[in-house]
Protein backbone atom coordinates (compact mmCIF):
# COMPACT_ATOMS: atom_id res chain seq x y z
CA UNK A 1 0.00 0.00 0.00
CA UNK A 2 1.10 3.58 -0.57
CA UNK A 3 0.95 4.40 3.14
CA UNK A 4 1.84 2.54 6.32
CA UNK A 5 -1.40 2.08 8.21
CA UNK A 6 -2.05 2.20 11.95
CA UNK A 7 -4.80 -0.37 12.46
CA UNK A 8 -5.76 1.14 15.80
CA UNK A 9 -6.30 4.70 14.69
CA UNK A 10 -10.09 4.33 14.28
CA UNK A 11 -10.64 2.55 17.60
CA UNK A 12 -12.59 4.64 20.15
CA UNK A 13 -10.30 5.75 22.92
CA UNK A 14 -12.69 6.83 25.67
CA UNK A 15 -12.29 3.72 27.82
CA UNK A 16 -8.53 3.71 27.30
CA UNK A 17 -8.32 7.35 28.28
CA UNK A 18 -10.33 6.71 31.46
CA UNK A 19 -8.23 3.71 32.37
CA UNK A 20 -4.94 5.52 31.85
CA UNK A 21 -5.90 8.61 33.83
CA UNK A 22 -7.47 6.56 36.61
CA UNK A 23 -4.30 4.49 36.87
CA UNK A 24 -2.13 7.57 37.18
CA UNK A 25 -4.35 9.43 39.59
CA UNK A 26 -4.16 13.12 40.36
CA UNK A 27 -0.54 13.32 41.50
CA UNK A 28 1.52 10.79 39.51
CA UNK A 29 5.28 10.80 39.82
CA UNK A 30 7.47 11.75 36.89
CA UNK A 31 8.45 8.08 36.55
CA UNK A 32 4.81 6.94 36.41
CA UNK A 33 3.95 9.49 33.72
CA UNK A 34 6.82 8.30 31.54
CA UNK A 35 5.94 4.63 32.09
CA UNK A 36 2.36 5.23 30.86
CA UNK A 37 3.21 7.58 28.01
CA UNK A 38 0.45 8.03 25.41
CA UNK A 39 0.48 11.43 23.66
CA UNK A 40 -2.41 10.48 21.36
CA UNK A 41 -4.69 10.29 24.42
CA UNK A 42 -6.01 13.90 24.56
CA UNK A 43 -6.83 13.83 28.28
CA UNK A 44 -3.44 12.36 29.21
CA UNK A 45 -1.73 14.86 26.93
CA UNK A 46 -3.40 17.94 28.40
CA UNK A 47 -3.22 16.78 32.00
CA UNK A 48 0.23 15.18 32.16
CA UNK A 49 1.97 14.84 28.81
CA UNK A 50 2.39 18.36 27.46
CA UNK A 51 4.46 19.68 30.37
CA UNK A 52 6.78 16.68 30.31
CA UNK A 53 7.16 16.73 26.53
CA UNK A 54 7.92 20.45 26.46
CA UNK A 55 10.49 20.12 29.26
CA UNK A 56 12.32 17.42 27.33
CA UNK A 57 12.04 19.45 24.13
CA UNK A 58 13.61 22.56 25.66
CA UNK A 59 16.62 20.69 27.04
CA UNK A 60 16.97 18.66 23.84
CA UNK A 61 17.10 21.89 21.85
CA UNK A 62 19.84 23.30 24.09
CA UNK A 63 21.95 20.15 23.79
CA UNK A 64 21.40 19.89 20.04
CA UNK A 65 22.32 23.54 19.53
CA UNK A 66 25.62 22.93 21.35
CA UNK A 67 26.42 19.92 19.16
CA UNK A 68 25.85 21.95 15.99
CA UNK A 69 28.07 24.71 17.39
CA UNK A 70 30.82 22.16 17.92
CA UNK A 71 30.41 20.50 14.53
CA UNK A 72 30.62 23.82 12.68
CA UNK A 73 34.02 24.52 14.22
CA UNK A 74 35.44 22.47 11.36
CA UNK A 75 34.39 25.14 8.87
CA UNK A 76 35.58 28.05 11.01
CA UNK A 77 38.89 26.59 12.20
CA UNK A 78 39.93 25.25 8.78
CA UNK A 79 39.33 28.68 7.23
CA UNK A 80 41.78 30.24 9.73
CA UNK A 81 44.52 27.60 9.93
CA UNK A 82 46.82 29.25 7.39
CA UNK A 83 46.34 32.61 9.10
CA UNK A 84 47.56 30.90 12.28
CA UNK A 85 50.84 29.89 10.59
CA UNK A 86 50.01 26.59 8.89
CA UNK A 87 50.66 26.01 5.19
CA UNK A 88 47.89 23.69 4.01
CA UNK A 89 46.60 23.71 0.43
CA UNK A 90 43.02 24.72 -0.40
CA UNK A 91 42.33 21.07 -1.21
CA UNK A 92 43.51 20.01 2.24
CA UNK A 93 41.44 22.72 3.91
CA UNK A 94 38.28 21.70 2.03
CA UNK A 95 38.99 18.08 3.02
CA UNK A 96 39.25 19.07 6.69
CA UNK A 97 35.94 20.90 6.33
CA UNK A 98 34.34 17.85 4.71
CA UNK A 99 35.62 15.09 7.03
CA UNK A 100 33.18 15.76 9.89
CA UNK A 101 30.34 15.39 7.39
CA UNK A 102 31.53 11.96 6.30
CA UNK A 103 31.88 10.66 9.84
CA UNK A 104 28.84 12.50 11.14
CA UNK A 105 26.49 11.28 8.43
CA UNK A 106 27.62 7.68 8.84
CA UNK A 107 27.24 8.00 12.60
CA UNK A 108 23.66 9.20 12.17
CA UNK A 109 22.70 5.84 10.70
CA UNK A 110 23.71 4.29 14.04
CA UNK A 111 22.66 7.08 16.39
CA UNK A 112 19.08 6.88 15.08
CA UNK A 113 18.55 3.64 16.99
CA UNK A 114 20.44 4.46 20.19
CA UNK A 115 17.66 6.30 22.09
CA UNK A 116 15.53 3.14 21.99
CA UNK A 117 18.47 1.13 23.36
CA UNK A 118 19.90 3.63 25.86
CA UNK A 119 17.00 5.93 26.66
CA UNK A 120 16.71 9.48 25.37
CA UNK A 121 18.30 11.15 28.40
CA UNK A 122 21.22 8.71 28.50
CA UNK A 123 21.74 9.04 24.75
CA UNK A 124 21.82 12.83 24.88
CA UNK A 125 24.17 12.92 27.88
CA UNK A 126 26.73 10.46 26.47
CA UNK A 127 26.80 11.71 22.89
CA UNK A 128 27.10 15.34 23.99
CA UNK A 129 29.69 14.62 26.67
CA UNK A 130 32.18 12.86 24.39
CA UNK A 131 32.43 16.01 22.28
CA UNK A 132 34.58 17.57 25.00
CA UNK A 133 37.42 15.35 23.75
CA UNK A 134 37.84 16.84 20.23
CA UNK A 135 37.24 20.33 21.62
CA UNK A 136 40.32 19.99 23.81
CA UNK A 137 42.30 18.09 21.16
CA UNK A 138 41.82 20.64 18.39
CA UNK A 139 42.32 23.51 20.83
CA UNK A 140 45.82 22.29 21.64
CA UNK A 141 46.61 21.25 18.06
CA UNK A 142 46.07 24.73 16.60
CA UNK A 143 48.58 26.21 19.08
CA UNK A 144 51.45 24.23 17.54
CA UNK A 145 52.28 24.99 13.88
CA UNK A 146 54.25 21.74 13.77
CA UNK A 147 51.02 19.74 14.11
CA UNK A 148 50.84 17.58 10.96
CA UNK A 149 47.85 17.44 8.64
CA UNK A 150 46.95 13.87 9.60
CA UNK A 151 46.49 14.88 13.24
CA UNK A 152 44.04 17.58 12.22
CA UNK A 153 42.29 15.08 9.94
CA UNK A 154 41.87 12.67 12.86
CA UNK A 155 40.55 15.34 15.23
CA UNK A 156 38.18 16.79 12.64
CA UNK A 157 36.84 13.30 11.91
CA UNK A 158 36.17 12.88 15.65
CA UNK A 159 34.41 16.24 15.57
CA UNK A 160 31.96 14.72 13.08
CA UNK A 161 30.24 12.81 15.89
CA UNK A 162 28.63 16.13 16.80
CA UNK A 163 26.69 15.97 13.54
CA UNK A 164 25.53 12.43 14.34
CA UNK A 165 23.58 13.50 17.42
CA UNK A 166 20.82 15.08 15.32
CA UNK A 167 19.20 11.85 14.12
CA UNK A 168 18.97 10.34 17.60
CA UNK A 169 17.68 13.59 19.01
CA UNK A 170 14.91 13.78 16.41
CA UNK A 171 13.99 10.12 16.90
CA UNK A 172 13.75 10.69 20.65
CA UNK A 173 11.69 13.90 20.57
CA UNK A 174 9.31 12.50 17.98
CA UNK A 175 7.99 10.00 20.52
CA UNK A 176 7.00 12.68 23.02
CA UNK A 177 4.43 14.48 20.86
CA UNK A 178 1.10 13.57 19.22
CA UNK A 179 1.01 13.40 15.44
CA UNK A 180 -0.83 16.71 15.12
CA UNK A 181 2.02 18.54 16.90
CA UNK A 182 5.01 16.64 15.51
CA UNK A 183 5.59 19.15 12.73
CA UNK A 184 6.00 22.05 15.14
CA UNK A 185 7.96 20.05 17.74
CA UNK A 186 10.34 18.56 15.21
CA UNK A 187 10.72 21.95 13.57
CA UNK A 188 11.65 23.60 16.88
CA UNK A 189 14.09 20.87 17.88
CA UNK A 190 15.77 20.79 14.49
CA UNK A 191 15.49 24.47 13.64
CA UNK A 192 16.76 25.96 16.91
CA UNK A 193 19.31 23.15 17.15
CA UNK A 194 20.54 24.01 13.65
CA UNK A 195 21.03 27.59 14.86
CA UNK A 196 24.26 26.31 16.38
CA UNK A 197 25.75 26.67 12.90
CA UNK A 198 24.96 30.39 12.84
CA UNK A 199 26.07 30.85 16.45
CA UNK A 200 29.52 29.45 15.67
CA UNK A 201 29.81 31.60 12.55
CA UNK A 202 29.00 34.63 14.72
CA UNK A 203 31.02 33.78 17.84
CA UNK A 204 34.26 32.50 16.28
CA UNK A 205 35.37 35.75 14.59
CA UNK A 206 34.79 37.53 17.92
CA UNK A 207 36.64 35.19 20.29
CA UNK A 208 39.68 34.37 18.13
CA UNK A 209 40.76 37.99 18.36
CA UNK A 210 40.58 38.12 22.16
CA UNK A 211 43.27 37.22 24.67
CA UNK A 212 41.35 34.94 27.03
CA UNK A 213 44.50 33.77 28.79
CA UNK A 214 44.41 30.32 27.20
CA UNK A 215 47.59 29.82 25.22
CA UNK A 216 49.71 32.07 23.01
CA UNK A 217 48.63 34.13 20.01
CA UNK A 218 49.64 33.56 16.41
CA UNK A 219 50.50 36.53 14.22
CA UNK A 220 48.54 36.57 10.95
CA UNK A 221 50.03 37.73 7.60
CA UNK A 222 48.17 41.01 8.18
CA UNK A 223 49.99 41.47 11.49
CA UNK A 224 47.02 40.87 13.82
CA UNK A 225 46.97 38.57 16.83
CA UNK A 226 44.99 35.35 16.42
CA UNK A 227 43.92 33.10 19.31
CA UNK A 228 42.45 30.26 17.24
CA UNK A 229 42.32 27.93 20.24
CA UNK A 230 39.59 30.12 21.73
CA UNK A 231 37.20 28.90 19.01
CA UNK A 232 37.32 25.46 20.66
CA UNK A 233 37.82 26.20 24.34
CA UNK A 234 34.94 28.69 24.48
CA UNK A 235 32.43 25.81 24.09
CA UNK A 236 33.64 23.72 27.04
CA UNK A 237 31.60 25.51 29.73
CA UNK A 238 28.34 25.63 27.67
CA UNK A 239 28.75 21.90 26.98
CA UNK A 240 29.12 21.12 30.69
CA UNK A 241 26.05 23.24 31.49
CA UNK A 242 24.08 21.37 28.83
CA UNK A 243 25.11 18.04 30.37
CA UNK A 244 23.84 19.15 33.77
CA UNK A 245 20.48 20.17 32.27
CA UNK A 246 20.17 16.84 30.46
CA UNK A 247 20.87 14.89 33.64
CA UNK A 248 18.32 16.85 35.66
CA UNK A 249 15.44 17.49 33.30
CA UNK A 250 15.31 14.92 30.49
CA UNK A 251 13.64 11.50 30.67
CA UNK A 252 14.29 8.03 29.29
CA UNK A 253 11.04 7.46 27.44
CA UNK A 254 10.33 3.76 26.80
CA UNK A 255 10.50 3.06 23.06
CA UNK A 256 9.92 -0.13 21.09
CA UNK A 257 13.20 -1.93 20.45
CA UNK A 258 13.43 -3.36 16.99
CA UNK A 259 15.63 -6.04 15.56
CA UNK A 260 17.39 -5.75 12.21
CA UNK A 261 14.45 -7.35 10.40
CA UNK A 262 12.01 -4.91 11.96
CA UNK A 263 14.17 -1.95 11.05
CA UNK A 264 14.51 -3.20 7.48
CA UNK A 265 10.76 -2.78 6.92
CA UNK A 266 11.17 0.91 6.12
CA UNK A 267 13.55 0.10 3.26
CA UNK A 268 10.81 -1.84 1.47
CA UNK A 269 8.64 1.25 1.28
CA UNK A 270 9.48 3.47 -1.70
CA UNK A 271 8.46 6.57 0.22
CA UNK A 272 11.44 6.06 2.52
CA UNK A 273 13.69 6.61 -0.48
CA UNK A 274 11.60 9.45 -1.92
CA UNK A 275 11.68 11.36 1.37
CA UNK A 276 15.39 10.67 1.76
CA UNK A 277 16.00 12.23 -1.66
CA UNK A 278 13.89 15.30 -0.84
CA UNK A 279 15.36 15.87 2.61
CA UNK A 280 18.87 15.44 1.24
CA UNK A 281 18.20 18.29 -1.16
CA UNK A 282 17.06 20.43 1.77
CA UNK A 283 19.22 19.59 4.76
CA UNK A 284 22.13 18.31 2.67
CA UNK A 285 22.27 21.73 1.01
CA UNK A 286 21.92 23.56 4.33
CA UNK A 287 24.67 21.73 6.17
CA UNK A 288 26.88 21.43 3.08
CA UNK A 289 26.74 25.12 2.25
CA UNK A 290 27.15 25.97 5.94
CA UNK A 291 30.36 23.97 6.13
CA UNK A 292 31.75 25.31 2.83
CA UNK A 293 30.60 28.94 2.89
CA UNK A 294 33.55 30.39 4.83
CA UNK A 295 36.10 28.82 2.48
CA UNK A 296 34.08 29.58 -0.66
CA UNK A 297 33.98 33.28 0.22
CA UNK A 298 37.66 33.36 1.20
CA UNK A 299 38.81 31.77 -2.06
CA UNK A 300 36.25 33.06 -4.59
CA UNK A 301 36.30 36.63 -3.20
CA UNK A 302 39.73 37.07 -1.56
CA UNK A 303 39.40 40.85 -1.78
CA UNK A 304 36.19 40.90 0.32
CA UNK A 305 36.24 40.59 4.11
CA UNK A 306 32.81 39.22 5.02
CA UNK A 307 33.49 36.85 7.91
CA UNK A 308 31.39 39.00 10.22
CA UNK A 309 28.24 38.58 8.10
CA UNK A 310 28.69 34.95 7.05
CA UNK A 311 26.59 33.85 10.03
CA UNK A 312 23.48 35.30 8.36
CA UNK A 313 23.10 32.35 5.98
CA UNK A 314 23.05 29.61 8.63
CA UNK A 315 20.96 31.90 10.85
CA UNK A 316 18.29 32.17 8.16
CA UNK A 317 18.48 28.47 7.29
CA UNK A 318 18.15 27.32 10.88
CA UNK A 319 16.04 30.09 12.36
CA UNK A 320 13.22 29.82 9.83
CA UNK A 321 13.09 26.02 9.80
CA UNK A 322 10.31 25.93 12.42
CA UNK A 323 8.32 28.25 10.15
CA UNK A 324 8.43 25.59 7.46
CA UNK A 325 6.94 23.04 9.84
CA UNK A 326 4.37 25.49 11.20
CA UNK A 327 3.28 26.66 7.74
CA UNK A 328 2.90 23.04 6.62
CA UNK A 329 0.65 22.37 9.61
CA UNK A 330 -1.39 25.50 8.85
CA UNK A 331 -2.09 24.65 5.19
CA UNK A 332 -2.10 20.90 5.92
CA UNK A 333 0.51 20.15 3.28
CA UNK A 334 4.24 19.87 3.77
CA UNK A 335 4.53 18.78 0.15
CA UNK A 336 3.25 22.09 -1.23
CA UNK A 337 5.63 24.10 0.94
CA UNK A 338 8.51 21.84 -0.09
CA UNK A 339 7.69 22.12 -3.80
CA UNK A 340 7.47 25.93 -3.83
CA UNK A 341 10.72 26.18 -1.86
CA UNK A 342 12.53 23.84 -4.26
CA UNK A 343 11.58 25.99 -7.23
CA UNK A 344 12.97 29.07 -5.48
CA UNK A 345 16.09 27.10 -4.52
CA UNK A 346 16.80 26.33 -8.16
CA UNK A 347 16.49 30.01 -9.10
CA UNK A 348 18.80 31.02 -6.23
CA UNK A 349 21.42 28.44 -7.25
CA UNK A 350 21.48 29.86 -10.76
CA UNK A 351 21.87 33.35 -9.30
CA UNK A 352 24.86 32.20 -7.22
CA UNK A 353 26.49 30.88 -10.39
CA UNK A 354 25.95 34.21 -12.12
CA UNK A 355 27.32 36.09 -9.10
CA UNK A 356 30.57 34.11 -9.06
CA UNK A 357 31.01 34.31 -12.84
CA UNK A 358 30.45 38.09 -12.76
CA UNK A 359 32.58 38.44 -9.60
CA UNK A 360 29.69 40.26 -7.97
CA UNK A 361 29.83 39.61 -4.25
CA UNK A 362 26.51 41.37 -3.70
CA UNK A 363 24.65 39.06 -6.09
CA UNK A 364 26.55 36.02 -4.82
CA UNK A 365 25.86 36.73 -1.14
CA UNK A 366 22.24 37.77 -1.66
CA UNK A 367 21.48 34.64 -3.68
CA UNK A 368 23.17 32.51 -1.02
CA UNK A 369 20.90 34.02 1.63
CA UNK A 370 17.87 33.03 -0.49
CA UNK A 371 19.37 29.53 -0.80
CA UNK A 372 19.54 29.23 2.97
CA UNK A 373 15.96 30.52 3.23
CA UNK A 374 14.68 27.77 0.93
CA UNK A 375 16.54 25.06 2.87
CA UNK A 376 14.78 26.25 6.04
CA UNK A 377 11.33 25.78 4.54
CA UNK A 378 12.19 22.47 2.86
CA UNK A 379 13.66 21.01 6.05
CA UNK A 380 10.73 22.03 8.23
CA UNK A 381 8.12 20.96 5.71
CA UNK A 382 9.65 17.61 4.75
CA UNK A 383 9.87 16.49 8.38
CA UNK A 384 6.19 17.26 8.65
CA UNK A 385 5.55 15.06 5.61
CA UNK A 386 7.09 11.92 7.12
CA UNK A 387 4.59 11.22 9.96
CA UNK A 388 1.76 11.94 7.55
CA UNK A 389 3.07 9.29 5.16
CA UNK A 390 4.08 6.73 7.79
CA UNK A 391 1.23 6.59 10.31
CA UNK A 392 3.01 4.04 12.46
CA UNK A 393 4.97 6.06 15.05
CA UNK A 394 7.92 3.67 15.14
CA UNK A 395 8.30 3.62 11.37
CA UNK A 396 7.97 7.40 11.16
CA UNK A 397 10.73 7.74 13.75
CA UNK A 398 13.02 5.33 11.91
CA UNK A 399 12.41 7.00 8.55
CA UNK A 400 13.11 10.41 10.10
CA UNK A 401 16.42 9.15 11.47
CA UNK A 402 17.43 7.41 8.25
CA UNK A 403 16.66 10.41 6.04
CA UNK A 404 18.56 12.66 8.46
CA UNK A 405 21.55 10.34 8.27
CA UNK A 406 21.73 10.22 4.49
CA UNK A 407 21.09 13.95 4.12
CA UNK A 408 24.00 14.74 6.43
CA UNK A 409 26.39 13.45 3.77
CA UNK A 410 25.81 16.85 2.22
CA UNK A 411 28.29 18.16 4.81
CA UNK A 412 30.91 15.98 3.10
CA UNK A 413 29.82 16.06 -0.54
CA UNK A 414 29.28 19.80 -0.96
CA UNK A 415 32.74 20.88 0.31
CA UNK A 416 34.36 18.11 -1.77
CA UNK A 417 32.54 19.35 -4.89
CA UNK A 418 33.90 22.85 -4.31
CA UNK A 419 37.51 21.67 -4.02
CA UNK A 420 38.13 22.13 -7.73
CA UNK A 421 35.56 23.98 -9.84
CA UNK A 422 32.85 26.27 -8.47
CA UNK A 423 30.88 26.34 -11.71
CA UNK A 424 30.74 22.55 -12.09
CA UNK A 425 29.84 22.09 -8.42
CA UNK A 426 26.92 24.51 -8.61
CA UNK A 427 25.64 23.07 -11.90
CA UNK A 428 25.61 19.59 -10.35
CA UNK A 429 23.68 20.92 -7.35
CA UNK A 430 21.23 22.76 -9.63
CA UNK A 431 20.52 19.59 -11.61
CA UNK A 432 19.96 17.69 -8.36
CA UNK A 433 17.48 20.36 -7.26
CA UNK A 434 15.62 20.15 -10.57
CA UNK A 435 15.30 16.38 -10.21
CA UNK A 436 13.92 16.86 -6.68
CA UNK A 437 11.33 19.32 -7.99
CA UNK A 438 10.08 16.74 -10.49
CA UNK A 439 9.97 13.99 -7.84
CA UNK A 440 8.03 16.13 -5.35
CA UNK A 441 5.52 17.24 -7.98
CA UNK A 442 4.84 13.79 -9.40
CA UNK A 443 4.59 11.84 -6.13
CA UNK A 444 3.15 14.33 -3.64
CA UNK A 445 1.78 17.54 -5.19
CA UNK A 446 0.08 17.09 -8.56
CA UNK A 447 -3.62 16.40 -8.88
CA UNK A 448 -4.09 12.68 -8.43
CA UNK A 449 -0.78 12.29 -6.58
CA UNK A 450 -0.34 8.98 -4.82
CA UNK A 451 0.02 10.50 -1.35
CA UNK A 452 -1.21 13.83 -0.01
CA UNK A 453 1.00 14.98 2.85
Amino acid sequence: MAQSMDTTKDVPRSSEVSATCAKLGDNPTRKQIIANWDPEDPVFWEKYGKKTANRNLVVSIIALLITFCINTLAAQVSAQLNNAGFAFTSGQLFLLTALPGLIGATGRLVYTYLPALMGGRNFTFVTTGILLIPLVGIGFAVMNVATPFWVFAAWFAFLGLALSVFSGSMANIGFFFPIKEKGTANGLNAGIGNLGVAVTYFVTPLVIGLNMGIGPAATTPAGTQLYLQNACFVWIIPTVIALILVALFMDNLPMPRQGVKDMAVIFKNKHTWFMTWIYTCGFGSFIGYSMALALIMKIAFPDVEASNVAFLGPLIGAGLRPVGGWLSDEIDSGAKVTFASLVLMLAATIAVIVGIQAHSFGLFFGAFMVLFLTTAFINGASFRMVPNIFHDRQQASQVTGFTAGIAAYGAFIVPILFRSDYFTALVILAVFTLATIVLTWVVYVRKGAEVKC
